[in-house]
């Protein structure tokens, strides 16, 4: 089985490949998008229609496979999943959807794409902590993520959800203990499967997956290792 992870916000690919070692029995993919880690120099989506119309032209996903996304990367992974289905190809086996709000509820929080850096990493302390620390010390890194963030932030407030036809596949949401987005932001998310869905809340805030790792890891693998992957 592979298993495909859209990254967070501002996120690269480094650290779901890292997954590989504790999950031997599962292909970890991930999806590395414009305008960071080793696409630093390409110029980053700001909307999801372009960004989803370009993976599924040049991805090919199998026809064996899982989606994992993390925050922005659950719409990713959800709206890639929806549009593969559209399109009558191979939709996922099942999807991961982490620490995001189902995408019918109003929009969270206030714009912050706009803001210069210094507001943009204020705005961005209570989820990023440590990170926004070091981008306040470190200019280098500022100048080598920031850009990348603001372009992800900007797809988060452009983004509007359309509604279509659930999608069949199982659907697994997963959130932190100690986030501040609350089980009756991720619960809605089953709305948009006619197949089994489970809501698992783990140690740890917004980023629980780094936090303690474990936990998701022993879900990941016993949840894609059980007969009812598929409906």
């Amino acid at each position: 089985m592979r298993l495909f992870c859209f990254p967070h916000s501002g996120g690269s690919v480094g650290e779901y490949v890292r997954w590989a070692d504790a999950l031997p029995d599962i292909e970890v993919w991930g999806v590395q998008l414009p305008g960071r880690g080793a696409r630093a120099e390409e110029t980053p989506f700001t909307r999801m229609r372009e960004l989803v119309d370009t993976l599924v032209a040049e991805v090919d996903f199998g026809t064996s496979f899982a989606f994992f996304g993390h925050s922005l990367g659950a719409l990713v992974a959800f709206e890639t999943a929806r549009r593969l289905r559209d399109l009558g190809r191979p939709p996922p086996d099942r999807l991961f959807l982490s620490a995001a709000p189902a995408p019918q509820l109003p929009p969270r929080g206030i714009p912050a794409s706009h803001l210069d850096d210094d507001g943009l990493i204020t705005a961005l302390e209570p989820s990023y902590g440590e990170l926004a620390v070091e981008l306040r010390e470190d200019a280098e890194l500022r100048e080598l993520l920031l850009p990348g963030l603001r372009a992800d932030l900007t797809l988060v407030e452009s983004y509007r959800h359309e509604p279509h036809a659930p999608l069949a596949c199982p659907m697994t949401v997963t959130g932190g203990t100690r986030d501040d987005l609350t089980r009756e932001e991720l619960e809605p998310w089953r709305v948009h499967t006619t197949g089994p869905f489970d809501l698992h809340l783990l140690p740890g805030g917004h980023f629980y997956l780094r936090e303690q790792k474990a936990p998701l890891h022993s879900l990941l693998a016993h949840t894609i290792s059980r007969r009812d992957l598929k409906p």
